[in-house]
């Protein structure tokens, strides 16, 4: 893969399934996006999937998100629209999904969320943000349209105002909005709720009489990463209290018993390395909900995603070693009596997969599924009325999405396995280039901690190998998919065992006849640029250059300028000042003496540019052959989704480095 060829990426949204209608079969939608790099711009199309492709379903150059009607007879999904002001918003539009021309039902100030289908298939609930007069293009009292420099200044006693990638927040919170798609009449511009928080994650109880939602605990009333359900009355627009979760809840869905499930993650040990688990809230007879009661274990289970509820069983997507699968968790209607390792979950798709989300109708599943030759397929699979797959679990590939970007080839990937310093097991891959070496290597560490590197296939990766380089991955302790005790060991430990387990995977790839021990480089991002710091005045002497991009490199100043600094510091590395100087790169910089690039984005709010501004004077001021390389206009995002023509240049910049300090020869 080389640089420019983002523009022949083609990635499948979560797949959406129709009911066949008068006995016909089922349709499956999914909306295709792919880079274009000449307009700078990120196209979508809806298509339906057919005969071992897709076709285009809808017009515009912008659809996104569609969702199927329980019946079968609509199909709703996002299309971008200018608004009154020439800004883009992306709104709600329904399509019949035997063809027809899209009818567009929401002219929502700052656009609409994904649609919500209530159970009779005659309304849809969304999400979707409302600012304050005057801010973001909307009118002011006065009646103007103050430009982003021109609005009113903020006033702000919160520490959770703020995130990356959207933005001020407590200025335009998310309400509930429900449109009446039946019905025909003018656009939906005003919400159902006007509460002192943002709503998430709408879901309909199964009489269609109401819409529970997430909120954050009390309704926000101080800041807190706690959350719970409540119900939203459709009349007044008025919100109840009806699950007290445990600690979060970030999506629901009810079973054909009425419970209610939900994923979400208990707070008892602080909210960092907690995986997510499935829970139940069985229905009672007054219309309220039973204590809820997790299903899966939460040392060796975690899940993401939405739950889909069926007789017998609730399908979840689970992460387990670098692959997130499709598994069945079974429900007989009660609690069980201890919940449900990950050996105890049937799998429905599985193997080397990473399923960026599924849809179940029946008996049919379908999911965006990524693997090591494809970023993104829709592949389906029979499944019995308990969700468990009939016969095989890997499921019909049913497009080919990944044919243009293995038009220059894909690199093969190898499973790695090694031994920490302290008897940890530790497992990665390394992605090959052509050839038979002795191949120059890159390290590359994941951002999070509690991320993983996986079997996917990974368009960064696959640019270097395709430039000569063994790229090795992996997921040191701190990493998610391996377990409660892997994820957390690095809370008030960072760059300590995890720095082993990084360098003993490499170790473990450099036994290699195939790589060069001898040339070896390092690089990663956010976390991974912590990494790549660390290792560098620490461990410098086994590389021969560092790229370190979008780094943690101060705990201290991260603390006040991060979106997430006024927890994310004390939670993982406490609040003394003295330990966070210690376990701050910066703090070694003058022990630095390989080539070093600090690349960073003007507008990342999650660590912020000053984290790469300060790490480049100290290493300058040190003496290292320092370079700092800034991207205008971007966020923490940057490498997966900022603009095209950026992320093109990015990898131009990055192979340009390797290629001065680790030429492939």
């Amino acid at each position: 893969m080389l640089p420019d060829d983002i523009s022949r990426l083609r990635l499948p949204s979560r797949p959406t399934i129709a009911r066949g209608t008068d006995g016909s079969a089922p349709k499956v939608f999914t909306a295709v996006s792919r880079p274009d790099v000449d307009a700078d711009e990120y196209r979508s199309t809806v298509e339906l999937v057919e005969d071992g492709t897709t076709r285009r379903w809808t017009s515009g150059d912008h659809d996104t998100a569609p969702v199927a009607s329980p019946d079968g007879r609509w199909l709703a999904f996002l299309r971008q629209v200018a608004d009154e002001a020439g800004h883009d918003r992306a709104q709600l539009a329904v399509v019949p999904t035997d063809g027809g021309e899209a009818r567009i039902t929401t002219a929502l100030p700052l656009g609409a969320g994904t649609a919500v289908w209530s159970p009779d298939s005659r309304r849809v609930a969304v999400v979707a943000r409302f600012p304050e007069p005057g801010r973001y293009g909307s009118q002011d009292a006065a009646g103007h349209r103050p430009g982003p420099d021109a609005e009113a200044p903020r006033l702000t006693k919160r520490l959770d105002h703020h995130t990356d990638g959207t933005g001020y927040l407590r200025d335009r919170f998310a309400q509930l909005v429900v449109v009446d798609v039946a019905a025909a009449g003018a656009p939906v511009t005003t919400p159902l709720t006007s509460l002192p928080c943002s709503l998430g994650a709408p879901v309909w109880t199964p009489d269609g009489t109401a819409v529970l939602v997430t909120a954050p605990r009390d309704l926000g009333a101080v800041e807190t990463h706690d959350s719970d359900l409540y119900r939203i009355d459709l009349a007044s627009g008025a919100a109840e209290l009806v699950v007290r979760t445990a600690g979060s809840v970030d999506s629901a869905a009810f079973g054909p018993d009425g419970t209610l499930f939900f994923v979400g993650a208990t707070s008892e040990d602080g909210v960092v390395g907690e995986p997510d688990g499935l829970w139940a809230a069985p229905a009672q007879e007054d219309g309220s909900f039973a204590e809820p009661v997790r299903l899966t274990d939460r040392a060796t289970v975690h899940v993401t995603g939405t739950p889909i509820a069926r007789d017998g069983a609730v399908l979840v997507a689970v992460l387990d070693r670098g692959t997130v699968q499709v598994r069945s968790v079974a429900w007989s209607g009660s609690a069980p009596s201890t919940p449900a390792v990950l050996d105890d979950l049937g799998t429905v798709l599985g193997g080397h997969v990473v399923v960026a989300g599924f849809d179940a109708v029946d008996g049919l599943l379908a999911a965006a599924v990524a693997s090591p030759d494809s970023p993104g397929e829709v592949v389906l699979v029979d499944v019995d009325a308990a969700g468990a797959a009939i016969g095989v679990t890997s499921g019909t590939v049913a497009t080919d999405l990944g044919a243009e970007v293995r038009h220059n080839g894909v690199r093969r990937i190898e499973e790695l396995h090694g031994t920490s310093a302290d008897g940890t097991p530790v497992h990665g891959w390394v992605l090959l280039p052509e050839g038979e070496g002795p191949h120059p290597v890159l390290r590359v560490v994941h951002g999070g901690p509690f991320g993983q590197d996986t079997w996917a296939f990974f368009d960064e990766a696959q640019v270097y190998a395709s430039a000569g380089y063994a790229v090795v991955i992996g997921n040191p302790r701190g990493s998610a998919g391996y377990g409660l005790d892997h994820g957390r060991a690095v809370i008030g430990a960072m760059g300590t065992v995890d720095v082993d387990d990084v360098l003993a995977l490499l170790d473990a790839a450099l036994e290699r006849d195939d790589l060069d021990a001898t040339r070896v480089g390092i690089m990663g991002g956010s976390y991974g640029g912590f990494m790549t710091s660390w290792l560098a005045a620490h461990h410098g002497d086994r590389f021969v250059a560092a790229w370190s991009e979008r780094a943690v490199n101060a705990w201290d100043s991260f603390a006040g300028s991060s979106d997430i600094g006024w927890f994310f510091a004390d939670a993982y590395v406490g609040s003394d000042p003295e330990e966070q100087r210690r376990r701050s790169p910066l703090t070694y910089a003058d022990q630095v003496t390989i080539p070093f690039m600090v690349a960073h984005s003007e507008q990342d709010w999650r660590c912020p540019i000053e984290q790469g501004q300060r790490q480049y004077v100290a290493l300058r001021r040190a003496g290292v052959d320092a370079s700092f390389l800034v991207f205008p206009g971007e966020g923490h995002e940057l490498s997966r989704s900022g603009k095209p023509r950026h992320r093109v240049q990015r990898f131009e910049h990055v192979l340009a480095w390797w290629a001065e300090h680790l030429p492939v020869g």
